[in-house]
């Protein structure tokens, strides 16, 4: 015979579970503003390994000028337009940072031509400044230098982002208690291309993409203890990777294989020739999972020769100043005095 619940200890559990719910929230919660103190942004393991890239033979003068996001594409929410963007819009910031973390700053002298304007105008104000205050028609070369110029120019964006690309889950429930879990897996898109500022010649150009995961677990009971008094308790949590996070690792995965693949091309060198091969040998074989065609034994360098390396600007020597010679003339002679009239004697008289 099947005993009834006690209806005093079924009230005491629903309170008792009520109260451990209560007390996970405000755990949760306290955790939770025990973590939004800024920090640095870690170092993820691609960006361990564009760190780690060997030294090339020089460093290289590379122009951004922008990094736009292509996709055009705005964030999904349930009846409600939105107009904020899907992915992030400051991959030209992300791609500067990308490029100095490349060798631990040995490999690109980055030029960020995204303020090209805001440059120029302060430039324009040190140079009539001088000339209003100093005089100079023509700036001292050691007050204002020459701006640096790129011999390549990168180019590109982010050209794709994908939602949904998969999804799945697992749950199981039993006489009102139960759990279950989903996921879902976004996609993005970068390209990167090398251009020859002397030419214009597309020399090299990559893509890489990046996986964004989202998972939640979620459990829940949901129980009648007595006839009219229902048990009720949910608990769950979800984690998405942040897309900024994704495509600043798709654009620095970007980076890697464009240094890579202009070694392989002859556009730039590494230092150290045997690294640079067992890099390039690693990368091929990433790159054709392993089953290299033999129409890729063999790569063509591109038709501009030296890309990379350019002659800068240089300001003209300065002309001394002319010396002049002050010719010294004599002195003129001093014009003499008339002499005086002589003294009258005693028998003339002056009248």
């Amino acid at each position: 015979m099947k005993l009834p619940f006690p209806t005093h200890l079924a009230r005491k559990a629903a309170i008792a579970a009520a109260l451990l719910a209560t007390a996970g929230c405000a755990d949760m919660q306290s955790s939770y503003f025990d973590t939004v103190d800024p920090t640095l942004v870690t170092v993820t393991t691609q960006n361990r390994a564009l760190r780690s890239l060997p030294a090339p033979t020089g460093r290289i003068n590379i122009a951004v000028y922008d990094y736009p996001d292509l996709t055009g594409q705005y964030k999904e929410r349930d009846n409600v337009q939105s107009l904020s963007r899907a992915v992030t819009q400051g991959g030209s910031a992300m791609l500067i940072k990308a490029l100095q973390d490349a060798g631990e700053r040995r490999w690109f002298s980055v030029l960020d031509r995204s303020g090209l304007q805001d440059l120029v105008r302060e430039r324009q104000i040190v140079t009539e400044m001088r000339r209003q205050y100093r005089g100079e028609e023509n700036v001292d070369p050691s007050a204002l230098k020459p701006l640096l110029h790129a011999g390549i120019l990168l180019q590109g964006g982010i050209v794709g982002y994908d939602t949904n690309v998969q999804t799945g889950g697992a749950g199981a429930r039993y006489l009102g208690i139960g759990a279950d879990g989903q996921w879902v897996l976004d996609t993005v898109t970068v390209s990167l291309r090398a251009v020859s500022t002397d030419t214009g010649e597309v020399l090299a150009t990559v893509m890489a993409q990046k996986s964004i995961a989202s998972s939640s677990i979620r459990g829940s009971v949901f129980r009648y203890i007595m006839l009219d008094e229902l048990l009720e308790i949910e608990a769950g949590t979800t984690t998405n990777e942040p897309k900024q996070i994704a495509v600043q690792q798709a654009i620095e995965k970007a980076v890697y294989s464009l240094v890579i693949e202009g070694a392989e091309l002859g556009i730039w060198k590494f230092a150290n020739p045997a690294a640079g091969a067992k890099l390039i040998a690693e990368y091929r074989n990433e790159k054709y999972s392993g089953a290299i065609p033999a129409t890729a034994q063999s790569v063509l360098p591109p038709m501009t020769a030296g890309a990379a390396y350019i002659t800068q600007t240089h300001p003209r020597a300065r002309p001394a100043a002319r010396r002049t010679t002050v010719r010294q003339l004599p002195p003129e002679p001093k014009e003499s005095a008339p002499p005086a009239p002589p003294a009258a004697g005693d028998e003339e008289v002056l009248g």
